[in-house]
């Protein structure tokens, strides 16, 4: 996978309901090319379905968990879209102090967690991680709690 197709996945995350055109025009490729590299992505099995997203309250019982991550040299860049481009993170953030970023981890079992911070750790330019499995909220933010009344 290059980085075309990490940047492709990552749009795909964002928006998978983008069209073809409006991928190639933010890739700065054609559409065939995009398209191409979509069939590919989905016959290869790292493309394995398209989905929505719900409020956070309407969510399955997910394991949640946070990953603080710190990069090699100047690899910032590639290493947020190879992130982005992983199933299991939820979103990314960048970070001051001792980590440089900080990903939180969506998974339906403790199984699929391994395997998220297996390929996690893979990633070229990754040099540590430290990750927290999350297990209770006791307090959201007021901003938070004012968007679920009007919800």
């Amino acid at each position: 996978m290059d980085q075309v197709d990490q940047q492709l996945i990552a749009l795909l995350r964002n928006n998978a309901r983008s069209g073809v055109a409006t991928l190639a025009k933010r890739l700065g490729v054609s559409r065939g090319t995009v398209a191409n590299r979509i069939r590919k992505l989905e016959d290869s099995g790292q493309i394995v379905g398209y989905t929505i997203r719900l409020r956070p309250k309407s969510e399955a019982a997910d394991i949640v968990a946070w990953m603080s991550i710190s990069i090699e040299g100047n690899d910032a860049r590639r290493v947020s879209f190879s992130l982005l481009g992983e199933p299991g993170v939820s979103s990314l953030h960048s970070t001051n102090g001792q980590w440089d970023l900080l990903a939180e981890l969506r998974v339906a079992s403790l199984a699929e967690l391994a395997q998220v911070l297996e390929r996690v750790r893979l990633i070229k330019g990754i040099s540590n991680t430290e990750t927290s499995i999350h297990l209770e909220t006791y307090r959201a933010s007021l901003k938070q709690d004012r968007s679920q009344e009007r919800a």
